[in-house]
C-alpha cells in the first residue's frame, strides 16, 4: 500500500487514542460518565474510557472502531445527494466503461459535483479510463484526498494506493470489506451531487458492503452484454439489488452490435436486444444500448471520455440517451 494511505490510517488511529475510546455509539451508554458531554454531540459518546463507569460495556476496540467508521460513513453519505451503484453479474461486459462515462456525463451536465468510487479492489481500471493511471492519492487533515479529473469530478481507487499497476491485492473477504468502508469514510469527498460506485463483477463482499453503507442509495444500474452467458448472471445481480432493498434504476446493454467504421453498417457480433428483453422479463427499466465501435477501446485506454466531441457520434448519442433515462428514473422516487 502507498505510504500516504498508511499514514492517513495511522493518523485516524492516533486521533481516536487522543479522544479516549473514540466511541460514537448511542447516547446513554450504560451510565457512562461521558454521557453529559456526549449529549452535546450528535452520535453519542465522546468520553475517556479510562475513567468511564461503563467499563467494557462499549465493547472491544474493534467494535468501537467499527462504530466510529460507521459514523464517518453516515457523515459522508449525508453530504452526497445521489448515490448510484453500477453492477454486473459477469466480468468483461464494460461495466467500468459505463461507470466512467456516466461520471463524465453527469459532471458536465449542469456543472454537477460528481465523485467516482472504484470499488473493484483487485482489478481497478478506473484510473486508466479516467487518464489518471500515474496519479497517487495524497492525504491532508486526517483525510485521503480523491484525485481530481477536473474541478467538478473526483475519483478514488485502490489503483491510487498500490505501488504500481502490476502489484496484486491479495485480500480475503473481511479485509476487502474494511477497505471499502475506508474508501468511503476516510476520503474527503466533500459535497457531491452524485457518487457513482463502480463495483466488481458479481454479488460478493464489495457489493454487499457498499449496499449496507448506503442504504439510502438511489439504486443500481446493471450492465450486461446481449448474450445469455451474461444475461443469466445479470438476473442474479438484479435479484441481489432487490434483496438489498434498493431500486433497480435500469439495465444497460453494452457491446450491442458492431458499427463498421467505414460504412456504418451494424453487425450483431454478440447478438442484439438480449439486455432489453431481459429487462422486460425482470420488470426493470431499460436505459439503452451501447454498440461496439472501433475507437472505444483506444479512447478508454487513453483516458478520454466517450461523450466528448472527438468520440464517435453513435457512442455520444448512446450515452446521452442513457443519462436522460437515468435522470427520469431517479426523479420518479
Amino acid at each position: 500500500m502507498a505510504d500516504d494511505w498508511q499514514k492517513s490510517y495511522q493518523q485516524h488511529k492516533d486521533a481516536q487514542a487522543e479522544q479516549g475510546c473514540g466511541c460514537v455509539g448511542d447516547r446513554g451508554c450504560g451510565g457512562c460518565g461521558a454521557d453529559e458531554e456526549a449529549s452535546d454531540k450528535e452520535g453519542g459518546c465522546a468520553g475517556s474510557c479510562g475513567s468511564c463507569p461503563a467499563g467494557k460495556q462499549c465493547g472491544s476496540d474493534a467494535e468501537r472502531e467499527t462504530r466510529l467508521r460507521q459514523h464517518r460513513i453516515e457523515e459522508t453519505s449525508a453530504d452526497i445527494e445521489h448515490k448510484i451503484l453500477v453492477l454486473s453479474g459477469k466480468g468483461g461486459v464494460g461495466k467500468s466503461t459505463v461507470s466512467a462515462n456516466l461520471a463524465w456525463a453527469l459532471a458536465l451536465k449542469n456543472s454537477n459535483w460528481v465523485g467516482l468510487l472504484d470499488a473493484d479492489l483487485h482489478g481497478p481500471t478506473i484510473p486508466l479510463m479516467m487518464g489518471l493511471k500515474d496519479e497517487r492519492a495524497q492525504s491532508h487533515d486526517n483525510k485521503i484526498l480523491p484525485v481530481k479529473v477536473m474541478s467538478t469530478l473526483k475519483v478514488m481507487s485502490m489503483g491510487f494506493l498500490i505501488e504500481d499497476a502490476t502489484t496484486p491485492v491479495i485480500w480475503r473477504g473481511a479485509i476487502r470489506a474494511n477497505a471499502i468502508r475506508q474508501l468511503i469514510s476516510d476520503v474527503d469527498w466533500g459535497h457531491l451531487n452524485y457518487l457513482i460506485v463502480d463495483l466488481p463483477p458479481g454479488t460478493g463482499d464489495e457489493a454487499l458492503t457498499v449496499g449496507q453503507a448506503f442504504p439510502d442509495a438511489d439504486g443500481a444500474i446493471v450492465v450486461t452484454t446481449p448474450q445469455e452467458a451474461s444475461l443469466e448472471d445479470c438476473r442474479k445481480a438484479i435479484n441481489f439489488i432487490r434483496q438489498m432493498g434498493m431500486k433497480v434504476l435500469g439495465v444497460v446493454e453494452n457491446m450491442s452490435g458492431f458499427v463498421c467504421p467505414h460504412c456504418a453498417h451494424e453487425t450483431d457480433i454478440f447478438s442484439s436486444g438480449g439486455g432489453e428483453q431481459m429487462a422486460k422479463e425482470m420488470n426493470t427499466p431499460f436505459l439503452g444500448r451501447v454498440p461496439i465501435v472501433a475507437e472505444v477501446a483506444a479512447m478508454g485506454d487513453a483516458g478520454r471520455p466517450l461523450i466528448g466531441s472527438d468520440a464517435p457520434q453513435v457512442i455520444r448519442e448512446a450515452f446521452a440517451g442513457i443519462v436522460e433515462k437515468l435522470m427520469e428514473e431517479i426523479e420518479k422516487e
